[in-house]
């Protein structure tokens, strides 16, 4: 088992970046595969997306503008099997993704993901006022893992936020 493709092309609306792939999107080769993820249901529950879609169509969620990718390539079962070597790795790589492709907006699926990517340790959710990549709108979202206790009222709330700031220009979020 080895890293799922990331989904990544220019001019994306949206890059949702993951902690890792789970043992499940591992084996089939798909983000948020693992049954228990509510990722897919969180997105059409906030309006993201116009129905709901499976893992094994991640790749179409491209049409839409949005892209995947995550800080670390390596499976694991739980984010906590991660090692410090792990995140510098992928914190290097992820900021070469980020400036080479350039979404509008890079969500961090989970506080931990941008925790690890920006050095910062207290975070709100939402929009960060200080993004690391120039013209990125950097916006925090709690992780869907099931693993994860908020309720699904409360993280649909938070990544509707992401509708605000869809098809704005980016001179806008600078402010």
């Amino acid at each position: 088992m080895g890293p799922i493709d990331d989904h990544l092309k220019q001019g994306l609306e949206i890059l949702f970046i993951g902690y890792n792939p789970s043992l499940r999107s591992g084996e089939v080769g798909h983000h948020y595969a693992n049954p228990h993820n509510r990722f897919y249901r969180v997105l059409y529950a906030a309006g993201l997306t116009p129905r709901l879609y499976a893992p094994e169509e991640d790749a179409s969620l491209l049409e839409l503008g949005y892209g995947f990718t995550n800080i670390v390539v390596r499976p694991t079962r739980t984010a906590e099997e991660l090692t410090k070597e792990d995140y510098q790795t992928g914190r290097v790589l992820l900021k070469e993704k980020l400036e080479i492709y350039r979404p509008r907006i890079a969500c961090f699926v989970g506080k931990g993901v941008y925790q690890q990517y920006s050095g910062r340790s207290k975070l709100p959710w939402g929009r960060q006022r200080e993004p690391l990549t120039p013209d990125v709108l950097e916006f925090v979202a709690p992780s869907t893992s099931g693993l994860v206790r908020m309720s699904f009222e409360e993280m649909t709330a938070i990544f509707a936020q992401l509708n605000e700031w869809r098809g704005r220009g980016r001179e806008v979020e600078q402010s």
